[in-house]
């Protein structure tokens, strides 16, 4: 039945790249097929809102999560009602980091329609002018309390 043949990897060029169908791209090639209602979003550090009070925020992850959508890219538009929805995940993903894990899909549903990720951005036809200029994950003493928060609820 075996023909004696490995159906191993295919070879790579002496370059290393992976081996890919079709010709190669052109070197300074401009993509054409760019969506009209498609959004570029500024990469500015935002100042963002103030978590309100009366959220009765507890966890430093929750509180993170606010400062990091507060002042994200994607908020440059946003009207009241987004920042009520933020007001709402802010809350859920309080509850998560407080061992609630069964309402993460809730809250990756919620950050996926406001561009969580790269994957959102693109079905969503969103574009951060220059994503080297973002700000990198912060390590102040807050963070790492959260870090451990998030740890010990895993690990229960």
């Amino acid at each position: 039945m075996g023909t004696g043949r490995s159906c191993g990897p295919l070879p790579r060029p002496s370059g290393g790249a992976a081996v890919t169908r079709g010709p190669a791209p052109k070197p300074h090639a401009v993509r054409r097929n760019l969506h009209p209602g498609a959004q570029e979003l500024a990469p500015d550090v935002r100042p963002g809102r103030e978590l309100p009070k009366a959220l009765g925020i507890t966890t430093g992850g929750a509180k993170r999560f606010w400062r990091t959508w507060s002042a994200a890219p994607q908020t440059a538009a946003w009207t009241e009602t987004d920042w009520a929805e933020l007001e709402i995940t802010a809350k859920l993903v309080d509850e998560f980091f407080k061992g609630d894990i069964r309402i993460a899909g809730e809250i990756r549903q919620r950050v996926a329609k406001w561009g969580a990720t790269v994957e959102d951005r693109n079905r969503l036809r969103m574009r951060i002018e220059d994503p080297e200029n973002e700000a990198p994950a912060g390590g102040s003493p807050e963070a790492q309390i959260t870090d451990e928060e998030l740890y010990k609820m895993l690990s229960q």
